[in-house]
């Protein structure tokens, strides 16, 4: 149920109009992985990428942009152990980061800047307005998602919504 609607809410969240690169899919694969287990937690992003880039549009950097997403479910499989704010919160700021520097790359390897040093660096620093979108989304969201998830967690545990929503 939680895999479902975490889908459910990335793909809406991508198609509504947002500012380029502020999106919740870093936070929506580290909030899986910590409250799924790990298949579902690699499918959740996975799965939300590929239905929405099917009507948003491919692109040949795909492999980089969902290999990262991977990446970051597998530091939120990292975060589960070190649930605090603090753990959680450099776990968003390192996935940003992370999907920063392998979807950058991606991009200059696949053609669209100059094979060169140059053209890579020019890559990473015409990528930095993209990184501070895709890192304050990324915050907000995971603060949403965690905050609200908590929130929840803690008037519902002794009631039978636990079973179905925790």
């Amino acid at each position: 149920m939680l895999a479902i609607s975490l889908i459910i809410i990335g793909i809406l969240l991508r198609f509504i109009p947002h500012t380029a690169n502020f999106t919740p899919v870093a936070a929506i694969a580290i909030f899986a992985g910590v409250y799924l287990n790990k298949k579902q937690a690699l499918i959740v992003p996975l799965l939300l990428m590929v239905l929405s880039d099917l009507f948003l549009g491919m692109h040949n950097v795909v492999i980089f942009t969902w290999g990262s997403f991977v990446l970051v479910t597998l530091l939120g499989t990292w975060a589960k152990n070190h649930k605090t704010a603090r753990g959680i919160i450099s776990t968003s700021v390192v996935s940003s980061v992370l999907f920063y520097v392998i979807t950058n790359f991606g991009v200059w390897a696949m053609g669209w800047y100059p094979q060169t040093a140059k053209g890579l660096l020019d890559c990473y620093i015409l990528g930095l307005p993209f990184l501070r979108n895709f890192g304050v989304a990324t915050l907000i969201y995971t603060i949403v998602f965690f905050g609200a998830y908590e929130f929840i967690a803690r008037r519902v545990q002794d009631t039978k919504l636990a079973k179905v929503l925790l």
